[in-house]
């Protein structure tokens, strides 16, 4: 079990000599003012060659400037739960889980304890009790497959930066109903909420800009399995388009049809995870395939 908080550590730049702490903290680290404010009244929050410092002080080239990066105690707390948990990746910066269907991704309604952000919380007071529950980016409950989560706010600020460019690319598997054509293509299409649902959207003239790449593998048994990527990240971004080119998702009781015969849930998943690590640098790049209820979709006629 880790037994000390997670820092980050480097010499000042010649560059950067004679400036205040906050500053190079920014420029040199890439800390957000959120996150300076965070740690700065903490003990061990801000050290320049062992000595605790303010955000004011300045830095001569060459010393240690350590800054923490783990949350300060006190954090908001989540409710523990021993749950099953399929980690695919795991340091003390991030954790790539492949997320079962039917988990949800964080707690709510009906899922207080029994969502991911439970299970990585039991998972980490057994390994790593500085860590904590910050989610990058969701998957549905429905939605199986890859998904990362930060231990410390500083790699969930780097994340997130870096959501829907070049250094961090999400890409999925739908199965949808019908012989979508063309075979590839860009659905640019704006999604907003529906007037008369909290949890429905829908394509509107008004609604925020939406954008998915996608590209047709195969097309089986009067359905389609195909690629995609996102460019931004709506709530039900993929079901929503997908729906309103009328190819809804197999078994998608919000946008669809449910199928409970064949599958019991939208038949989405993460397959593919491209990242910039927020602390090394690191590309890394991961891998789920199809998982067995979408793959007998494609052998599977229509749900009657």
């Amino acid at each position: 079990m880790e037994t000390a908080p997670r820092y980050l550590a480097a010499l000042v730049e010649p560059e950067r000599d004679g400036q205040r702490v906050d500053r190079i903290a920014r420029s040199q680290f890439g800390v957000s003012g959120t996150l300076l404010r965070r740690i700065k009244w903490l003990d061990d929050g801000i050290r320049l060659d062992g000595v605790r410092v303010t955000t004011r002080d300045r830095a001569r080239a060459g010393q240690e400037l350590v800054l923490r990066l783990s949350d300060p105690e006190g954090a908001e707390p989540m409710t523990p739960a021993s749950l099953p948990l399929d980690i695919r990746y795991e340091d003390r910066d991030i954790v790539v889980v492949n997320k079962a269907p039917g988990m949800s991704t964080h707690p709510g309604p009906g899922h207080w304890e029994d969502s991911l952000g439970n299970a990585l919380t039991w998972h980490w007071q057994q390994s790593d009790p500085f860590a904590a529950f910050h989610p990058v980016h969701r998957l549905d409950r429905g939605t199986s497959g890859l998904m990362v989560v930060a231990a410390h706010p500083f790699a969930q600020e780097r994340l997130r930066q870096n959501l829907h460019t070049g250094g961090f690319r999400r890409q999925y598997l739908a199965v949808c109903e019908g012989l979508l054509s063309p075979a590839e293509g860009v659905i640019d299409l704006p999604i907003d909420r529906c007037p008369d649902s909290i949890q429905k959207r829908q394509v509107s003239p008004g609604g925020q800009p939406s954008v998915t790449r996608y590209r047709v593998l195969a097309q089986v048994e009067g359905r389609s399995l195909v690629a995609l990527e996102l460019e931004t990240g709506r709530t039900h971004q993929i079901r929503v388009h997908l729906s309103h080119l009328g190819h809804p998702l197999v078994g998608d009781f919000l946008y669809g049809e449910p199928c409970p015969e064949v599958i019991d849930r939208p038949a989405l998943h993460s397959w593919r995870l491209e990242l910039v690590h927020p602390v090394t640098g690191a590309q890394l790049t991961f891998e789920q395939p199809l998982p067995a209820d979408m793959a007998e979709l494609l052998h599977t006629p229509h749900c009657s």
